[in-house]
């Protein structure tokens, strides 16, 4: 009596990270990047979850985002995304109104193009000043507070449009002390401290893709 019964095939998450060095993970292997690594917790987890790339780049920011990574939206089609950016913005001194702009934009695009709107997760910068290398890109400003403005607009924008948020800002302060966390460029986080975000990410993501 049940031979017209289908069971139901598990969704398959295609999943597309969007950022900057932050999200191609330079200082580390691509194995060890933490877009490969949600990946491989997810499926361990029984969500059917495939990479289908990491555009990020070193150096990319916002606007370098839209020009070279949006359009890998329509390419691939998505259905989850999880987006870090902002940080050359800010070394560059794009201003906060400019990065606000473009990190809307950004994010329009993203929930346009994806079937389920909610299937987005956004990070904050990390704080880069705590490295030994860091005093370097600051331009003389104060670079805890510029990023703290620039996460407060990833914030407000995450809480506006009700998407998670992972704030690795304050995890990643933790380089500051413990060089084991950084790479040897002494600018980028090492694979250990890329895992640690990686914890806090899959936390979330779980959450919406169960």
């Amino acid at each position: 009596m049940f031979s017209n019964f289908k069971e139901k095939k598990p969704q398959t998450i295609n999943y597309l990270p969007l950022g900057d060095s932050y999200t191609i993970c330079t200082g580390a292997t691509e194995s060890d990047s933490w877009p490969v690594l949600l990946t491989k917790h997810l499926n361990e987890n029984k969500i059917n979850c495939k990479l289908l790339d990491n555009p990020a780049r070193n150096g990319f920011s916002t606007q370098d985002l839209i020009d070279n990574e949006l359009p890998l939206l329509k390419k691939l089609k998505p259905n989850f995304v999880t987006l870090l950016i902002g940080v050359n913005d800010w070394v560059r001194g794009v201003t906060k109104e400019n990065f606000t702009k473009n990190l809307i934009y950004i994010l329009d695009e993203v929930q346009k193009n994806i079937p389920d709107k909610k299937k987005v997760i956004l990070i904050t910068i990390p704080d880069f000043g705590v490295t030994p290398q860091g005093k370097n890109y600051g331009n003389g400003r104060d670079i805890q507070k510029g990023l703290a403005e620039f996460n407060a607009v990833i914030s407000n924008e995450a809480k506006k449009r009700e998407l998670p948020l992972v704030d690795i800002f304050g995890l990643s302060q933790k380089m500051k002390d413990d060089a084991t966390l950084v790479a040897i460029d002494g600018l980028h986080p090492s694979a250990k401290e890329y895992a640690l975000w990686e914890k806090l990410i899959l936390k979330e993501t779980l959450i919406i893709l169960k």
